[in-house]
């Protein structure tokens, strides 16, 4: 009897994984990813990270956005520093396909 309580929660608390759509990509199962919900930052509001594919998903505002081919120590820097927004635009954000980890110029994982 607690096996089938225990298996009737595991199903109803983490049966489905969440989705988001991404600007420029699409839809994005977030099951792979690590997500930190942001609260120190006006800007950013949520970082979510696949250190498998080096894929990050960000929300802005009320917008994601992803990044390829980010090492882990640009995440786990961003995550630590005084200022979240200021970080983000110095060394991750970067303009049009100058950015370091944009997608157009990166390798996109492909999610199945």
């Amino acid at each position: 009897m607690k096996r089938l309580a225990a298996l009737l929660f595991l199903t109803a608390s983490g049966a489905h994984a969440e989705t988001v759509e991404v600007k420029y990509r699409g839809s994005v199962d977030l099951k792979p990813f690590a997500c930190q919900a942001i609260t120190k930052s006006s800007f950013i509001n949520r970082v979510c990270y696949d250190a498998t594919e080096q894929y990050m998903v960000i929300l802005l505002k009320d917008t994601y956005y992803h990044y390829c081919e980010i090492p882990k120590s640009t995440v786990d820097a961003l995550l630590s520093a005084d200022s979240l927004g200021s970080y983000y635009n110095a060394n991750i954000k970067g303009t049009g396909k100058d950015g370091p980890y944009d997608c157009r110029t990166h390798k996109v994982p492909v999610y199945r």
